[in-house]
């Protein structure tokens, strides 16, 4: 055991009396330490709950035979921490958690690990820590809220938002908001669409790292206590059987999770986490296996905000095994891997079936042939952007117009909210990158607005920042390079001071070269290049055979000198 470096021998003499300070019996100290990091807290909605969901673990894995040793991780609930400074501390804290997760469980030398974790950065980082550790590990998971019911129908927090923005434009009053505001979020857990937290939960089970339901069970079902017992009890065959994390995690679970990601549409915040997680099982994420994989897999879950279901019917539908399920049907997933039941992927799927078409499309009538996400490059984004492109209307599948640029969040809320936005208008907000920000700030308040100003299927975004799982639209981040290193998105000036100027946002199926996807901007201040898109597109893809537009253009021009 890990732990007899902490336990036996003469040595260990001193260590023994901190346990016996500790009140740990003798029968105690002779079994496997198993470390519950617990993300309870009382700011987070998706955490008040952690401390039944600690509880149920902890007698998991006592009656399997372990000693559960409970110790913390912080989180911050992005909802609150949006549209201010405190959105710049949120991305970084995925690194406090996996850094400080690492730190604790290698000093006490556990022998086995829970992780309790729900909201957005919680996830990747216990994921990352996992994969560092590699001691045997289960993912337990807080659930999700159940949706609000407003005049009738099912909302969520993004509703809430857009609440806002429809007051602004006189579309709501104040009673009418505040009727959403104390309605949208009734219960505990991780807000109810398909927004960052539940796109991780959902993945911890497709990685193999959470057993079923973990990603779907709402926050206030009695099923989640019972789930999280199991896990306890899981976690200590786990370590009879010495099944860690990097036997889970593998190279090709990270391609399962990416393809359930383009099934499920989730969070184009997962092209952050994925990548991250794959770098600590020495694993070379390239940002462009997103298309590759979105070419081949069909989207089959409109959940909030793409649509009007939610996590309870993706649970009652069947859940992410029942997703996962209608892939194999052709052939799209690796089903070798092994998980944390002691079974494989395949084995755990086998007979889960899809309860609710409506809810999860059928393998052959989805909503798109191609994945909810796709990875745009262009001279704007030369290093990649990312759209959530099963949220995106399809009005806005192609859309050009003036530039109307922001160097910050802040400044760009306030002009949607004055009535300054109009049909047409392509937002530009910059400087709001990892280094430019700094920190990276989510957008949704003013995607919400947009959206809330009746502007959604008329007004683009693009910004070096990123965006909520909450957000919808043509909305399109992590612009690369960000304005702060050089990008050519800091080279973009105000429409009307540069007529010229259009910026051209094209992902459109199935019309385009070979269900091409790709983002173009075009300004006459950059490098004098103004050409029409599908022209440009047609013509590159014919003489190169890709879709780097950028360097054809230069090639072109150094011709024409």
């Amino acid at each position: 055991m890990n732990s007899d470096h902490v336990k036996k021998g003469m040595q260990q003499a001193p260590h023994r009396s901190l346990f016996n300070a500790l009140g740990y019996t003798k029968e105690e100290m002779e079994r496997p330490l198993v470390g519950i990091v617990s993300s309870y807290n009382e700011i987070v909605p998706g955490h008040m709950n952690l401390d039944k969901i600690t509880q149920a673990v902890k007698m998991g894995v006592a009656m399997a035979g372990g000693t559960p040793v409970v110790f913390p991780a912080i989180a911050v609930c992005d909802g609150i921490a949006m549209g201010h400074t405190g959105m710049k501390y949120s991305l970084v804290t995925r690194e406090l958690i996996a850094d400080s997760t690492e730190c604790m469980a290698k000093a006490h030398q556990f022998d086995a690990l829970v992780m309790i974790p729900n909201c957005d950065k919680n996830v990747p980082g216990l994921l990352m820590a996992a994969a560092r550790i590699n001691v045997p590990t289960v993912f337990v998971s807080g659930g999700p809220m159940l949706a609000g019911h407003v005049q009738g129908k099912k909302r969520s927090l993004s509703s809430m938002f857009e609440a806002v923005g429809s007051y602004s434009a006189g579309t709501m009053t104040a009673e009418d908001v505040e009727e959403f505001e104390n309605k949208v979020c009734p219960t505990c857990g991780s807000c109810s669409g398909m927004y960052t937290a539940n796109s991780m939960n959902c993945l911890t089970e497709v990685l193999g790292m959470g057993l079923k339901g973990n990603g779907t069970i709402p926050a206030v079902y009695s099923e989640r206590i019972k789930l999280a017992k199991h896990a306890g009890m899981q976690v200590m065959e786990m370590y009879r059987r010495n099944i860690r994390p990097r036997d889970i995690m593998t190279k090709e679970a990270i391609l399962n999770a990416l393809t359930v990601d383009m099934a499920l549409g989730c969070s184009t915040n997962s092209m952050l986490h994925l990548p991250a997680i794959a770098h600590e099982i020495g694993m070379d994420f390239e940002i462009d296996f997103a298309n590759g994989i979105s070419e081949k897999t069909p989207n089959l879950c409109h959940l909030a905000p793409a649509g009007p279901t939610y996590m309870e019917d993706l649970n009652e539908a069947g859940g992410v095994y029942a997703v996962m399920n209608e892939l194999n049907k052709k052939g799209l997933l690796y089903t070798d891997c092994m998980t944390v039941t002691g079974k494989t992927v395949g084995e755990n799927i086998k007979n889960c079936v899809n309860l609710n078409p409506e809810v999860i499309r059928p393998i052959d009538n989805p909503y798109s042939q191609t994945g909810g996400l796709a990875v745009l490059t262009g001279n704007l984004a030369p290093d990649g952007g990312v759209v959530k492109r099963s949220a995106v209307c399809e009005e806005m599948m192609v859309h050009e117009g003036p530039a109307r640029v922001f160097d910050c969040e802040e400044d760009a809320i306030a002009a949607i909210k004055g009535g300054k936005i109009v049909a047409g208008d392509v937002v530009v907000i910059r400087y709001e990158g990892p280094k430019g920000g700094p920190g990276m700030r989510e957008m949704l308040n003013p995607t919400s607005a947009i959206a809330g100003m009746g502007l959604g299927s008329s007004v683009a975004l693009i910004t070096d920042g990123r965006f909520s799982g909450a957000s919808r639209g043509a909305s399109i981040g992590h612009i690369s390079p960000e304005a702060a290193v050089g990008g050519p998105i800091a080279l973009i000036e105000e429409g009307e001071n540069q007529l010229e100027f259009y910026s051209t946002l094209m992902f459109r199926q199935g019309s385009v070269i070979d269900d091409g996807i790709f983002a173009v901007g075009l300004a006459s201040g950059y490098d004098d290049a103004l050409y029409l898109v599908e022209e440009i597109a047609k013509e590159v893809y014919e003489e190169t055979g890709d879709l780097d537009i950028r360097s054809y253009i230069r090639k072109q021009e150094r011709k024409e000198e």
